[in-house]
């Protein structure tokens, strides 16, 4: 067994589960109707407007001016102005299902102020351009993680919609269109708090609650080489603290052993081996390795505070260690807290203190529920690619995406897309090819909307036709 493969060693999906057969001619259609150039255009485009976390509202405001100008009736939804969520809409026109497709704004990189960033990177790690830009190189592979991470996978579902638009293919069903903030992060920590920093809380979290929408299914977009999984792990943020005591150095009495180091930085050894070690056994518990994927959460130090550096003199008597802890389906926050405690007292360190500042489950939906939604991906990519869906590679059901945002509130949800690292053009399209087939496998078709748009935009809303 692969680790692509679904743990049974049966097929992963069932394309006969899907609402919607989708005809060869359908697929026909759509696929003359995916524009590669205009695919790859908007991708560039789009990944090329620097978007940090807490910089998104350009971003979002091209996405917002494209689903207007291609007729998807866009909407912000927002926690601040500057942070919107961006909703746009296809089909509704009949009683087929309703699926939502997300994908994120944000994109990991550095924070842009050297003042923090040169704590956490070399200056070479900073130069690198892939942080900010995108291109396409002389191999024609698509570099840059914006496009990778997430506005590639975005910029896929957008065309997909437009193509089924183009080839005259309406949908019984509604599909939303969601570009959101802050998935990425950061999370408010420490000093560091406030709205100014929240980040998953204001994007699909927000857009679930307040957003106007209601899906049956959704479909988290980001690259996953063509795999697919619906269960994410979650993750804690755990402060370690070791009190000790502050000495004027001058009259610090130097101990033999540094375990009686009054600085309670000179005891983070034993504290970073007991953490390491815990954390391999954490790691070695929690693997979930079920039929919609494997995940393998894992443990690592992010970061380390002790005294401060313009106030030397008297050593400290805080050190903090911050450990992120991977949570896959099912195992809490509080199971850690626990053990970590416990690994804590097996020091015998006299004074120290374990608290968990951020705490996010980790989902999975239920086989019974997904499967329609799994085969209809299923089924979309046997048509687009000739081949049958793959389980995820564990990597990516590992970690959080946004599906856990719609699994954790019942709605089945999974998360599929592109190649994560470099895509070619051909991949994207195919992708976006995906995407669509998956729309119409789900929503169902239903053409009697298509003429009415112009109509709706006269007598929409609350204006009076006469």
């Amino acid at each position: 067994m692969t680790e692509a493969e679904p743990k049974s060693g049966a097929a992963f999906a069932d394309p006969a589960t899907a609402p919607y057969t989708v005809s060869e001619e359908e697929r026909a259609a759509i696929a003359a109707a995916i524009d590669q150039d205009e695919l790859v255009s908007l991708a560039l485009d789009l990944g090329n407007i620097p978007s940090r976390s807490r910089e998104e509202a350009e971003a979002a405001q091209f996405v917002y001016n494209w689903m207007d100008r291609e007729g998807f009736r866009p909407r912000r939804v927002g926690a601040t102005p500057e942070r919107p969520n961006i909703i746009g809409e296809y089909g509704g026109t009949g009683t087929g299902a309703n699926l939502l497709f997300t994908a994120h704004l944000d994109t990991e990189s550095p924070s842009g102020d050297y003042s923090q960033d040169k704590f956490r990177y070399k200056d070479a790690t900073l130069r690198d351009p892939e942080w900010t830009q995108c291109w396409m190189d002389a191999e024609g592979r698509l570099r840059g993680y914006p496009i990778s991470n997430d506005r590639g996978p975005m910029s896929c579902f957008m065309i997909a919609a437009k193509a089924l638009k183009k080839a005259g293919i309406g949908l019984s069903g509604k599909c939303w269109l969601t570009a959101c903030p802050g998935e990425i992060g950061p999370e408010p920590i420490e000093e560091f708090e406030g709205i100014d920093y929240l980040g998953k809380d204001i994007g699909a979290h927000y857009l679930f609650h307040h957003g106007g929408v209601a899906p049956d299914y959704a479909i988290a977009a980001e690259g996953t080489d063509f795999g697919l999984t619906w269960q994410g792990c979650g993750y804690a943020l755990f402060r370690v603290r070791i009190f000790g005591t502050g000495m004027f150095t001058p009259i610090l009495e130097v101990p033999e052993k540094v375990s009686d180091h009054p600085n309670p930085i000179y005891r983070l050894g034993p504290v970073i081996e007991a953490l390491h070690n815990w954390g391999r056994r954490w790691e070695a518990e929690s693997v979930h390795d079920t039929a919609g994927g494997l995940s393998q959460p894992k443990v690592q130090i992010a970061s380390v505070r002790a005294g401060m550096p313009t106030d030397y003199g008297a050593g400290t008597e805080v050190c903090a260690v911050y450990v992120e802890v991977g949570l896959s389906p099912g195992r809490k926050s509080a199971e850690a807290f626990h053990q970590i405690t416990a690994a804590m007292r097996e020091l015998g360190i006299k004074s120290f203190d374990v608290e968990p500042m951020v705490v996010r489950h980790g989902f999975e939906a239920r086989p019974a529920e997904v499967a329609p939604l799994a085969g209809a991906v299923d089924a979309a990519t046997r048509l687009a690619r000739g081949a049958p869906l793959e389980r995820a590679h564990p990597v990516y059901s590992s970690m959080w995406r946004d599906q856990n945002v719609f699994n954790m509130h019942g709605i089945p949800a999974v998360t599929t897309g592109m190649p994560r690292w470099r895509p070619l053009p051909e991949d994207m399209a195919s992708s976006a090819l995906v995407y669509a087939l998956t729309m119409l496998a789900i929503c169902g078709r239903d053409d009697s909307g298509l003429s009415s748009d112009e109509t709706s935009t006269v007598y929409g809303g609350n204006e009076t036709p006469f």
